[in-house]
């Protein structure tokens, strides 16, 4: 229901670095795919996984008892 910051724990914050990268070459597929032939359950992939990463992130977390930092706009 919000957006959170990445961080936390070391695996935590790893793990949010990776959906970053993720997301990032989901982005570039996504462009790539207005030029040229890309299957379409190759950006699914990086879909979900971004997803994962980020919910495994949230996990890692919470097992080291990191509390999530939502955003909050203008601050």
């Amino acid at each position: 229901k919000t957006f959170m910051l990445p961080g936390g724990c070391e695996l935590g914050a790893r793990l949010h670095m990776a959906r970053t990268v993720c997301r990032r070459a989901e982005r570039v597929t996504s462009a790539l795919a207005l030029e040229e032939t890309v299957a379409a359950d190759h950006l699914a992939f990086l879909n979900r996984l971004s997803d994962w990463l980020f919910v495994f992130a949230r996990t890692a977390n919470a097992q080291a008892d990191y509390d999530d930092i939502p955003w909050i706009a203008g601050n």
